[in-house]
């Protein structure tokens, strides 16, 4: 969805002649998996990290187009709603210092923009949902100027046919209608890349499944949506629903979500695209003019433009990704279930339990998608998003444990040993994993401060809508200063 379009409506030739260039590519694809065209000497790894603008008053302030021209920083990019951007950060390898050389280069994009932005009264937020933010911000209104998300918009109701239904039932229940997918901007998130080889693509998707609950437990930081206080991590229903193109009777015959954990367990990232390609008409059928079998015959890289453009409206929680960069093809797994924040450190000590334990777990000589039912990794998906760091999972040769548990006596080391085999530094490995112990030997993660921040200012007699703002006006120094979410107290 990164790519600019032109298209406002599609014909029945326009949507035929994508569905045959997707599966074109599709056979391109296999024919480069087969030949081992791909990149992956030199691995690199990539983040994405979305924010929220908000003003003096804790409110969203709708201006992200005016933000990024006073920030004039091509990292800094538009996202769905007028009150989100994204930063995309340079990638590079995990090697040696990998991780600090992130953060350093995180903070230092928003340490240079966040001025830019008080200049002209909007203030950056790194918070997984903005607490201050109600359903009368989320409207077609509030929608970016870049045409692609109006498109995007169109289409899903388009193939919706009525209006969408969000119900979420947690602490509290929300219950509410929209007729655009603007709540989805509510959703900010941090994406985490990591460059795999074709051979290993499966191994490192499947162990993102597995902890996949593990990692949004540890991660949580979006309590609280529209007012409610719902689950510990309520931007993923909350994706889940906004961006669904089924009516109830689609539901009803099984026909697969546009968000989606998966159903099973893969051999290869093949398995990914042809099932892109099977279950899911296409959201925006633009074609290019690429015949990727000529560039390919011709010894090119074929860009795929049908296929990649495809898979970017199918939302994985691990999506598989096919990329070029200058002219070397290469695969990724883009893992998507964190929430942005807190901190910077806090993104990183998460990125690096991610990086670490896929890594030990895709190279482990009983793999642990051969131990546990796919069943039983969306069941802890599923317990993480409710409980957060309270949770109970399933664990082979385990059983159900608590999340908490689980990480510090087992997951932990295992964490470590994949880091070293990505050859990270020993003092990096240690200082970001033990922001992640910590916060498990404490129960602290951002959920439990928000829910906590919140309770003691209701206590004190405030009504949600001052105890939310109030909440976030004490979270955003915290969040500035670095200091790990599990070292916040609440007064």
């Amino acid at each position: 969805m990164g790519a600019e379009v032109d298209a406002t409506q599609f014909t029945r030739e326009d949507r035929k002649r994508h569905r045959d260039k997707v599966r074109k590519g599709l056979d391109v694809l296999a024919r480069m998996l087969t030949e081992s065209r791909f990149d992956f000497e030199r691995p690199m790894a990539g983040l994405e990290i979305e924010l929220n603008l908000v003003d003096t008053d804790c409110q969203p302030a709708m201006r992200n187009a005016e933000v990024l021209a006073a920030i004039a920083d091509p990292s800094f990019q538009t996202e769905l709603g007028r009150f989100n951007i994204e930063i995309n950060v340079a990638p590079r390898r995990l090697v040696d210092f990998g991780f600090s050389d992130f953060e350093q280069s995180v903070r230092k994009s928003l340490n240079d923009a966040d001025p830019r932005a008080k200049a002209i009264g909007a203030h950056l937020v790194v918070i997984g949902i903005l607490p201050t933010l109600m359903p009368h911000h989320v409207t077609l209104e509030s929608v970016s100027e870049n045409p692609r998300y109006s498109l995007l918009d169109q289409q899903i109701f388009a193939a919706r046919g009525e209006d969408l239904e969000i119900i979420i039932d947690g602490v509290e229940r929300l219950a509410m209608v929209s007729n655009t997918i603007m709540p989805e901007a509510a959703c900010t998130s941090t994406q985490v890349h990591l460059q795999v080889s074709p051979d290993d693509f499966a191994g490192y998707w499947n162990a993102a499944q597995a902890i996949a609950g593990v990692q949004v437990a540890v991660g949580a930081n979006s309590p609280f949506l529209f007012g409610k206080q719902l689950v510990a991590e309520s931007r993923i229903p909350l994706f889940e629903q906004s961006t669904d193109t089924r009516s109830e009777e689609l539901k009803a015959q099984g026909v697969r979500p546009r968000v989606w954990f998966g159903e099973r367990w893969i051999t290869s990232i093949f398995d990914l695209f042809e099932e892109n390609s099977r279950y899911f008409p296409a959201l925006l059928p633009i074609s290019s003019d690429e015949d990727p079998v000529a560039v390919l015959d011709s010894g090119g890289v074929p860009r795929l433009d049908e296929l990649r453009l495809h898979n970017g409206t199918i939302y994985r929680w691990n999506r598989p990704v096919y990329d070029v960069s200058g002219e070397s093809p290469h695969l990724r797994v883009e893992n998507r279930v964190l929430p942005a924040g807190p901190t910077v450190l806090d993104t990183m000590a998460n990125a690096a339990f991610f990086a670490g334990l896929v890594r030990a777990l895709a190279n482990d000589d009983r793999p642990i998608w051969t131990q546990m039912s796919f069943q039983a990794a969306q069941e802890n998906f599923v317990s993480g998003i409710r409980h957060g760091i309270n949770a109970e999972v399933y664990w082979p040769q385990v059983g159900q444990v608590r999340v908490a548990e689980l990480v510090v006596r087992k997951l932990l080391p295992m964490a470590a040993d994949g880091l070293r085999q990505w050859e990270a530094d020993e003092a990096e490995i240690g200082r970001l994993l033990d922001i992640i112990e910590r916060r498990c030997l404490r129960t602290a993660n951002g959920a439990t401060w928000q829910v906590a921040e919140v309770a003691r200012r209701e206590q004190a007699g405030e009504s949600r809508e001052d105890a939310l703002r109030g909440m976030l006006g004490s979270y955003m120094p915290r969040m500035h200063s670095n200091e790990p979410v599990h070292t916040w107290e609440v007064p």
